[in-house]
């Protein structure tokens, strides 16, 4: 009696970054690869490849982010949009060659690519001057492009300037009490008097927005932009008191010539404060910038019938738990349902926490080799062997169940 065809394996790839060493793609690759790889060499090994053939393995690579750096690149890579390309002011001003993803209606604006820390000139912070005038260039450069539906995906920022950069790029004027237009710059708006939207580009009114941030944090306070993540962009305690008080006269001010105040709206301290502006005055809607991406990369039709789900990034740690990519893949797997794992540069997390968000298993570089320099110079070689690994025991299981 002939064998019955064996029952094709579907495994998704979908991991973020290892920020320092591979792009999302990258390891996307990687892991494909030596997933499928091991496949083979488990079936096999395991005995069941004599008399019986391997069930088909489809591996679907979806490299995604999680609204920080590498998001338009996931958009591009995993979505189908094209990129488009332009010369915007990095966030001290200096000139930088950006990317957006346009598809159809829509635009994905990625901060990081304008008004990101990876943008700082020798890497050197400018905490009370860096600017977000870049982004709303590149959000100007979307509507020219005919969007009506713009994706702001807001992590990796170098500012606290609330968005005032974005709003003047756009149009809007930021005068002091002279009547005259204040410099770049969050410290700047402690001489804010006024804000005249009368110059504001008419367009932002008609088109759809969504915040892609995964903070819920407010605009001021000790849970503030300033306070929060400031000292993560280079900004002293001197520093964060004044970027605190020039916000909130920057709140005063939008809040009067909008008649909308959303400074203590979940979100408004997102990327400096520039969800004050996208909440306030856009009427944006926030989200998770993953779900946005996953949902953008038809993860719904891509993944269906998959087995196992593979994600991963650079270091899977506490803050992977506050909304970070792995987390928001382990939460999409869920409704498949299939089983998660994560591979990640160094793991900083015990077991009963990774398993209590959702994952069978977490490998890390670090488990192949301990010292984390050589994880990140060979990281490729680390990663083909881990992926290698995994597929190597699932090959096993599908020759046991053969």
């Amino acid at each position: 009696m002939p064998t019955a065809e064996p029952a094709g394996v579907h495994v998704v790839v979908a991991p973020d970054k290892f920020k320092g060493s591979l792009t999302a793609a990258e390891v996307a690759q990687v892991v494909a690869e030596g997933f499928t790889a091991g496949f083979a060499d488990g079936f096999h090994r395991a005995g069941a490849g004599g008399a019986r053939t391997a069930p088909t393995l489809t591996c679907t690579v979806l490299p995604v982010a999680d609204g920080g750096e590498g998001t338009v690149e996931a958009a591009v890579r995993s979505a189908g949009f094209r990129a488009l390309t332009a010369s915007v002011p990095g966030p001290t001003g200096a000139t930088v060659e950006a990317v957006l993803a346009r598809h159809g209606d829509l635009a994905l604006v990625e901060m990081a690519q304008a008004s990101g820390l990876d943008r700082l000139p020798g890497g050197v912070p400018a905490p009370l001057t860096a600017t977000t005038r870049g982004t709303g260039e590149l959000v100007r450069r979307a509507l020219d492009d005919g969007a009506r539906e713009v994706v702001l995906a807001v992590g990796g920022s170098a500012t606290t300037d609330g968005g005032a950069g974005v709003l003047t790029a756009l149009g809007a004027r930021l005068l002091d009490a002279g009547g005259h237009d204040l410099p770049d710059g969050g410290a700047a708006l402690l001489d804010l008097d006024r804000v005249d939207l009368s110059g504001l580009d008419p367009r932002v009114r008609e088109v759809r927005w969504t915040l892609a941030a995964d903070v819920d944090n407010p605009l001021l306070g000790e849970r503030g932009a300033a306070a929060v993540f400031g000292p993560q962009k280079g900004a002293s305690p001197a520093d964060v008191a004044l970027l605190d008080a020039a916000l909130t006269r920057f709140a005063d001010a939008l809040a009067a010539a909008t008649g909308t105040d959303a400074r203590r709206a979940p979100g408004a301290g997102a990327a400096g404060g520039l969800g004050l502006v996208a909440l306030g005055l856009l009427g944006a809607v926030r989200r998770p910038g993953v779900e946005v991406v996953l949902e953008l990369a038809g993860w719904a039709e891509r993944t269906r019938g998959a087995c196992l789900v593979i994600t991963g990034e650079g270091s899977f740690d506490e803050q992977s738990l506050g909304g970070k990519t792995p987390v928001g893949v382990a939460a999409a797997a869920a409704r498949i349902p299939a089983p998660v794992v994560v591979l990640s540069g160094r793991r900083a997390l015990p077991e009963e926490r990774w398993r209590a968000a959702g994952f069978s298993d977490a490998r890390a570089l670090t488990d192949l080799e301990p010292d984390p320099r050589t994880c990140v110079r060979d990281a490729a070689v680390l990663l083909a062997r881990l992926a290698r690994q995994l597929g190597a025991e699932h090959g096993a299981r599908a020759a046991a169940r053969a």
